[in-house]
């Protein structure tokens, strides 16, 4: 039975793994979090007797750092009316600041709006694969009737709020108004024009545009400009967007993959072991057989000579008696001493006749000899086919990232040249923190609101690189922890690297229990 449920689990382990890595992507509320730092209020404002009044309120979101996509029917007043000003209100906080038209599109209902000072914005990253219908999407934008729900005031649409987001599926794409769109579910409301269309990722699918009309008992279906009209705005306007085609996958399931793979590996290699176990057991007994035999031979082989010394000694005995009846004695002399090395002879073969005592010892024998054999042959084969060693622990290597194991978004999957020293010194210039038995270092940039978390393990060649997308008051906690420790120069010894894990570690007790980001990169010797 036992053996029928490992066959079980061996075969649908790996059913399970693939299962993981092919199904589409729970939404990870984290991606989608992180997505929306880069959304804004974008104002329509003007000014009368020195008091500002809001004319039209829409959405936007950030593809460079100060720059911001949004619908052209949003800023048209501004457009048209050069009286009225864009105000850009950031969802964390952040300050409000003008911004300018940088490129209208009315065709498409695309528009580029630069701010007049940094902001400093996280540009979103757009979607470069082809969607399916039925796939969950999410908008994210400032509908006007929220605001009218809670009744916010003029001045606090000014300040930071945190946008809405409501889920839906995709519907389709078709083309609308001469251009082309995508038709949703996610609900979106007068103020939400201009947001992003978000796959489970938290990428760009779409810029929202309007909704069909409904008299309240039809379904409701909402339309966003596609990617399709996006990226050749962005790039006719000399925008480079973060652009990136790869499977969303989440966290949860390349987790599960992992375990999954990995238990199948651990019943597999118990399967091997037992299976090897059992080859063992069958030429142990087969040596032993061996062993048999030889020593049955070698006792018959000693029998026999022992009888014919024996009857070689008798020979001798009657040659002693014949010859001393003759009277010859020195011929009596000469057969006396063959006869008596002929019996010492053969009670010594008789007595060093092997025991079956000697057995094992003999079967192990026989093993030792066998596996000499097959590592000698092994070794020759191995040369012959150009295998190579094993890696070196430290040296230069070259990573390459494991698509099938990694969650990327917006990060490069570029090769990354990387060389390692025993002390955690990396390319001759970073040092690595070693703490609870891991080699890692924690990045923390002043101009972005991101943290990386860089590991290696020494034994397995294994690079990762974890990206966490945080908020501002998150980002803020993590610079004032960083900010109370040096980082020590490179190859001063494990006493430094321990130093810094440890003082990594509190960084790592602010970071959420999962990255949005997990690049594994495979490392092998740089030749």
């Amino acid at each position: 039975m036992t053996q029928i449920l490992r066959a079980v689990r061996l075969f649908f382990v790996p059913l399970l793994a693939l299962f993981f890595l092919q199904a589409p992507a729970a939404a990870d509320p984290s991606d989608i979090d992180a997505a929306s730092r880069g959304v804004v209020r974008v104002m329509i404002i003007g000014e009368q007797d020195g008091s500002m009044y809001p004319v039209s309120h829409g959405t936007g979101f950030a593809v460079t750092p100060e720059r911001i996509v949004t619908n052209a029917h949003v800023v048209k007043d501004a457009h048209d009316d050069d009286t009225l000003s864009i105000a850009i209100v950031p969802s964390d906080g952040g300050k409000v600041v003008y911004g300018k038209i940088a490129a209208f599109s009315e065709r498409n209902d695309l528009a580029l709006v630069e701010t007049t000072s940094p902001l400093n914005l996280p540009p979103l990253t757009i979607a470069g694969s082809e969607m399916t219908d039925s796939s969950p999407v999410t908008a994210v934008g400032y509908p006007m009737n929220v605001d009218r729900a809670q009744g916010l005031s003029l001045q606090e649409l000014f300040q930071g709020q945190p946008p809405v987001k409501s889920r839906g599926f995709l519907s389709g794409q078709r083309p609308s108004r001469e251009f082309d769109t995508i038709l949703h579910t996610a609900p979106i409301g007068k103020g939400s024009s201009g947001g992003p269309l978000l796959d489970n990722c938290g990428r760009v699918i779409g810029v929202n545009s309007f909704g069909a009309e409904s008299d309240g008992t039809d379904s409701e279906f909402y339309f966003a400009v596609s990617v399709r009209e996006l990226l050749p705005f962005l790039r006719a306007n000399g925008i480079v967007p973060q652009v990136n085609g790869l499977p969303c996958r989440s966290l949860a399931e390349l987790d599960a993959q992992e375990r999954a793979q990995a238990e199948h590996d651990q019943l597999l290699a118990l399967q091997q072991q037992e299976s090897k176990a059992a080859r063992d057991d069958q030429r142990a007994d087969k040596a032993r057989s061996r062993a048999e035999f030889s020593i049955i031979a070698e006792r018959e082989d000693s029998l026999m000579l022992t009888v014919l010394l024996i009857l070689s000694a008798m020979g001798g005995s009657y040659i002693v008696w014949f010859e001393r009846e003759r009277g010859e004695d020195a011929k009596m002399k000469v057969a006396a001493a063959a006869t008596g090395i002929a019996v010492i002879a053969a009670a010594a073969t008789w007595l060093m006749r092997p025991d079956f005592g000697e057995v094992e010892d003999r079967a192990a024998q026989i093993l030792a000899e066998e596996d000499a054999d097959v590592q000698g042959k092994t070794g020759e084969i191995a040369i012959a086919a150009g295998t190579p060693a094993a890696a070196p622990a430290s040296g230069k290597f070259v990573c390459t990232v494991d698509l099938q194991r990694s969650r990327i978004t917006s990060m490069a999957t570029d090769d990354v040249p990387f060389s390692w020293t025993d002390g955690g010194c990396v390319n001759g210039r970073t040092q690595y923190g070693l703490h609870d038995g891991k080699w890692s270092r924690v990045l923390v940039p002043n101009d972005e609101a991101s943290v990386s978390v860089n590991s290696y393990d020494p034994a397995t060649h294994e690079y990762r690189v974890e990206r966490y997308l945080l908020a501002h008051d998150a980002m803020d906690a993590v610079r004032a922890a960083r900010a109370r420790y040096q980082t020590p120069e490179c190859g001063k010894g494990n006493g430094v690297a321990n130093t810094l894990g440890s003082n990594q570690a509190a960084i790592f007790s602010l970071l959420p229990s999962q990255p949005n980001e997990r690049l594994v990169y495979n490392c092998h010797p740089d030749k």
